[in-house]
């Protein structure tokens, strides 16, 4: 009887050593795998993110700099509200027209690859870049950039303070732009602040002073 009594090792540890896992190294796989995918997600809303804010930077400092320009030889806030609506609808055609076929050749060129390779799958197609979102996205932003300085000349009737209220209003968006676009991009902040704030003021203040100076002369 001894004999048929067999030692039980199916609980035994020390028996298949490599055969368990350690609970805190699955834990801590899991939560990496979860890190990537993130760290992933992330990467991607900061993408869109970046070209939200340069496109909202584009809009109001081109519009701006044409009703600064405008501004230099009309004093009415007709004209320059005008001017400001005319680069504000001529800039978010032009950026959604220019997103458009830019993403829009991505697309064709990502589609064909994997034509050749075979990868037709639904979640594939998926993955490709829509021209039309980005389209609409480039000229959304563009147009809430242009905003800004139509919105700080609008009910600012005296030449003077309107010139100064326009100048302030585009200066602190572009501090606001600069500080996002700095943050995103993980460039130093206060570097990057300045420079597209001093870029700001430069491009407004050399289309007012060229524009009164091709007035002056007649041209």
């Amino acid at each position: 009887m001894a004999n048929l009594i067999q030692p039980c090792h199916d609980h035994d540890p020390a028996a298949s050593p490599s055969k368990v896992k350690d609970p805190s190294k699955m834990l801590n796989s899991d939560v990496e795998g979860q890190g990537e995918e993130k760290g992933f997600d992330y990467a991607k809303r900061a993408q869109w993110l970046r070209a939200a804010v340069l496109g909202a930077n584009d809009g109001l400092l081109s519009t701006a700099s044409l009703m600064m320009g405008v501004g230099a030889v009309r004093e009415d806030v007709k004209t320059m509200m005008l001017s400001g609506v005319a680069g504000l609808v001529g800039g978010a055609c032009s950026m959604a027209i220019g997103e458009f076929v830019s993403v829009y050749s991505q697309y064709d060129i990502e589609l064909a690859q994997m034509k050749r390779e075979g990868n037709m799958d639904k979640k594939d197609k998926e993955k490709l870049p829509n021209p039309y979102y980005a389209a609409f996205a480039s000229a959304l932003t563009f147009a809430l950039g242009a905003g800004v300085p139509l919105l700080g000349a609008a009910f600012v009737k005296s030449y003077k303070a309107r010139l100064g209220v326009m100048v302030a209003v585009v200066s602190l968006a572009l501090i606001v732009f600069g500080t996002l676009g700095a943050y995103i991009g993980k460039a130093p902040m206060v570097k990057s602040t300045s420079r597209v704030l001093i870029g700001g003021w430069m491009a407004m203040a050399i289309t007012f002073g060229l524009t009164k100076l091709v007035d002056h002369v007649g041209v």
